[in-house]
């Protein structure tokens, strides 16, 4: 579990910061991630929330945005309990862990939570490669944020312990920000040559983050995508050129 990171968005609570890293401890998680959270998150009350994992709250860093936090990670899994547009394809916590599990050691896997009321926007989902919802009862489907995230580091702790983890040798995925600078890239790229709507850009660029994700991209796919869309970028600046536009 040394390569597991969790990552709360915008936490609210101070309790639930720190209940969040005792639970960390009770399954041997010592990696937490904060992103631009409420400005007591160290306050007294978290601390005795925390009782013997304060630590992991002290040495916990704190970032501006999630694609900062996922900068170096190589596989990150999004929470959420909506459907719709753009969500689909789900995972359950057991399934997600399996996966995460089968990853190479020298993967860092970030599991991401959004906030208590409004969870992650779409645009934070679209850093992420998998997203995964937890069965609850659909009266009341939503969870206080520390007993999330111990149901899903209850299930990476169960496969850890079962020995899930079968593909030590699989090849370590790129990292989140050579992703995101590709699809940058792409993005630019594609609305360059018309293939975008650039009133809409990400809705079919939502497709090949989900299918790009799914199957993951090491280091050299990623190279061989930019050179790509740079040799898209040369071919369409010389239509332009030779149509006399600029």
């Amino acid at each position: 579990m040394d390569n597991i990171c969790i990552v709360l968005v915008e936490p609210q609570g101070p309790i639930n910061v720190g209940s969040v890293c005792r639970c960390m401890m009770n399954f041997g998680c010592s990696t937490l991630r904060l992103v631009n959270p409420c400005p007591d998150y160290r306050s007294l009350d978290a601390r005795r929330m925390a009782l013997k994992a304060e630590s992991i709250l002290t040495h916990a860093p704190v970032f501006q945005t999630l694609k900062q936090a996922l900068a170096d990670c190589h596989l990150a899994f999004g929470t959420t309990r909506r459907f719709g547009k753009y969500r689909e394809d789900f995972l359950n916590p057991e399934q997600a862990a399996g996966h995460a599990l089968s990853q190479s050691p020298g993967s860092r896997v970030a599991f991401v939570f959004g906030r208590e009321d409004r969870g992650l926007h779409t645009s934070e989902l679209d850093l992420c490669q998998f997203f995964i919802t937890i069965p609850t009862h659909s009266a009341y489907p939503s969870m206080n944020l520390s007993h999330a995230v111990s149901l899903l580091l209850y299930e990476l702790r169960k496969g850890a312990k079962d020995g899930a983890r079968i593909c030590n040798e699989a090849p370590v995925t790129a990292q989140a920000a050579d992703v995101e600078n590709m699809f940058q890239h792409m993005r630019r790229t594609l609305l360059e040559a018309e293939y975008l709507d650039p009133q809409n850009p990400d809705h079919v660029l939502r497709t090949f983050r989900r299918l790009f994700g799914r199957n993951g991209l090491n280091d050299r796919e990623v190279r061989v995508l930019q050179g790509l869309w740079s040799r898209i970028d040369w071919i369409e600046g010389e239509r332009k050129r030779l149509s006399g536009r600029k």
